[in-house]
This record gives C-alpha cells, structure tokens and sequence, in this order.
C-alpha cells in the first residue's frame, strides 16, 4: 500500500505491505513487517552499506560506484551472507542508510530477525526479510542521530549488555596456534602485575575443532591452567568454536546426526578455514542442543572459563535443511541462548564471526572487522574481510 509519509521536514512516498499506518516513535517512524520501499529522491547518494556477519565488510559508497562486497565465494561463505550478494547492486544486511547533498542520512533499519536485507538505487531504498520479518525503523537526520535512535530501538527490542571486558591478553596474536602448556604458563607469571584483567588462551588447545577437550600439549589439563591464571589474579579466558566441526574430527564421524544438511542429505559447508570446508551443528536438533550445553558446562563450569570468545558462530546461520521449521536466524539465535544460560549471567561472551543483529543481548561483545596478519597487504586478494594489517587498521 503506497503512503505518504512526513519525516524530518520532508514529504516521502512509501510502499508498504499491509494497512498498518506508520507509528511516531523516538527518532522516526516505526512501520509495519513485509516488503518496504521508499522513494528518496536522493539521487546519485553515498549508501552505507551493513556487514551480514561481523567480519562482513562495512562501508560508504557512492550510488553510481561498484557496491562494496566480497568477491571471493568461498570467502562470502565464511565472512557474509551468499543468500543474497549481487555484484550489480547495492545491498546490505539489516540496515542501510543514504546521505544526500545535504548532509543529512535517510536511514531504514529492520527492528527484529528473519535475515532482513535491503537494497537501494537512484531512486529507491527497499527492504525486505526472507521469513514473516519484524517492523521497520525509518530516521531521517544527522549520522550520529538516526544510528543512534535505531541502536536505541533495537536495544529495547533485542536487548543489551553494559559489561565490559578489561584489558585483555590474548594468545592468538604472539603464537597463533603454536601454543603449549609451558609457553602459557610462563606468560601467566610474567603478567603478574601488569595492567591486564584476562588471559585469552586462544586456538590451539584442542584436540580438534570440534572435539572440545586438551591435546597432548596441555597434559595437566585445561583445568589447572585456568587455575594458574586466576592464582595469576587474572580471568581466565577461552576460545572456542562450538556451532562448528572439522570433518575429520571425531564429532563428525562419530556423531553425524548433529549435523546441518542440505536439501540432498549432504552435511552443509558452513565455511572455509584451517585449509578445509567446516560444517555446522543444526541447532534446532535435541541433540546438538544438549551436546552444546554439555560442552558450554565443561568449559565454563568445570574448567572455570569465564570469559569465552565464540568464534565461527556464522555457521549457526547458513541455509539448511534443519529440524525445527524455523528462520535461520532464530536457529543461530536458539543456539546461542543455550549458551549463555549454560554459562550463566557472569560469564563474558565474546562473538566473533557473528551475525549482528541476532546476537545482540547475548553477547556481551562482537569482535567485528578483520583479523590481523604479518603482511600489510597481499597482491592476490583486494578483500575487505581478508586478514591482512593494512584491513586490520582501516577498521
């Protein structure tokens, strides 16, 4: 149904679904679930552009500019959404926003899951979610302003976490995986009053990703390492990667009905990393469900990890043949919410690769942007998502 709407000064044709009026609300207009198109009259305007994941590229460009996405397929997969990329048109996952010539940015925002997406051309912003959707926030003002008031919104809608992390030292970035029991020990003790709150003991521990207990490089156990970190006076910390499973572990070959499928019975490459596809647990499923919590317990309640960095969470959120009828967001969303009741109120929870908008008032933080590499840029690859420094500092 198309309406005329009045915001910020200026009169906007707008393509609803429904007869459900626009509502004022605290910095726009609330309006109703389904397809959404405004006409902006903006013209040849710089489109914002939001990540679909939290190592999805983020960014400005201008209308008439190639719009700003991952190239590589195989790395979409892993740092965005392959759903719905299109090379020839402007999208984004979300939200988006335009800033016309004078200065101000005509936002859209959707305030709920169900994969919202939009796109937007010389004429028209559009929004729509792949499932029965959530309600519309629409702003027209300063930057600062509008993404403000959507933050606000989805914050009331979704929830919201004030704590913070401290400083926080992390393994990853002095040893990648190369990290062993003794090294770590000595780097505890050599933190000892130093200005830092948490020791991160990042990939490397594990048998397998996916088989969630110590290798042979901590054969005291992960248990007593935690101990040696808060004897430290300091919080231990743990990365883990719980949604996911290497095909070679022995979670895949011994509990396969975990898995997430296809359409064709096949296990769902989620990802690609560690030279290899990775595949997804079908969070839907009673029993990937209790496998989760058990390994969620094991980590935070009988090691004594309080603070986790849930890394490659993404895959919760690829496209599947799951148990549950649900949208894939709501699957991703079930799953962690396992994990934080299985970790409790106190416990630190660090996503990374996460989708954004259904992660919020779960975790208490995303670590968003690309990760760091020894090289500043690489000739092969002009990816945006890609580990390399020069990435690294532009986020």
């Amino acid at each position: 149904m198309a309406q005329l709407v009045e915001l910020g000064g200026r009169t906007l044709a707008v393509e609803l679904a429904g007869d459900a009026p626009p509502r004022a609300v605290e910095g726009g207009l609330l309006l109703p679930p389904g397809r959404i198109a405004v006409l902006h009259g903006l013209g040849d305007a710089l489109f914002y552009r939001h990540g679909h994941n939290s190592w999805s590229p983020c960014g400005w460009r201008r209308l008439s500019e190639a719009p700003l996405r991952i190239e590589s397929a195989e790395r979409r997969l892993t740092a965005d959404d392959t759903v719905w990329d299109d090379p020839a048109r402007h999208h984004s996952s979300a939200v988006a926003a335009l800033e016309g010539p004078d200065g101000r940015v005509l936002l859209l925002g959707a305030l709920g899951l169900d994969v919202p997406r939009l796109t937007a051309d010389r004429d028209t912003l559009a929004g729509w979610c792949e499932r029965d959707g959530a309600p519309w926030f629409l702003a027209l003002g300063s930057e600062e302003e509008v993404f403000a008031a959507y933050a606000r919104h989805l914050g009331d809608r979704l929830g919201r976490s004030d704590k913070r992390a401290g400083n926080v030292w992390c393994s990853w970035y002095a040893y990648y995986e190369s990290i062993t029991e003794e090294r770590l020990t000595k780097d505890v003790t050599a933190l000892r009053g130093l200005p830092f709150d948490v020791v991160q003991v990042d990939d490397g521990w594990e048998r397998a990703v996916g088989d969630w207990e110590a290798n042979d490089k901590f054969p005291s156990g992960m248990r007593a390492l935690a101990d040696r970190i808060t004897d430290a006076g300091l919080r231990p910390g743990l990365w883990i990667a719980p949604f996911i499973v290497l095909p070679g572990s022995r979670t895949a070959r011994q509990r396969p009905e975990l898995l997430l499928r296809d359409g064709q019975g096949e296990p769902v490459v989620a990802g690609h990393n560690w030279g290899v596809g990775y595949w997804a647990l079908d969070l839907t499923l009673p029993a990937a469900q209790e496998h989760l919590r058990e390994t969620i317990h094991r980590v935070v309640r009988e090691w004594g990890f309080s603070y986790l960095k849930l890394d490659f969470v993404g895959a919760g959120a690829v496209p599947g043949a799951r148990f549950a009828d649900v949208g894939r967001e709501e699957a991703y969303r079930t799953g962690l919410s396992i994990v934080r009741e299985t970790a409790g109120p106190d416990a630190y929870l660090l996503g990374s690769g996460a989708p954004l908008l259904p992660s919020l008032g779960l975790v208490d933080a995303i670590r968003s942007g690309p990760d760091v590499a020894p090289m500043w840029e690489h000739y092969a690859t002009q990816d945006p998502s890609d580990a390399l420094a020069r990435n690294a500092v532009v986020n």
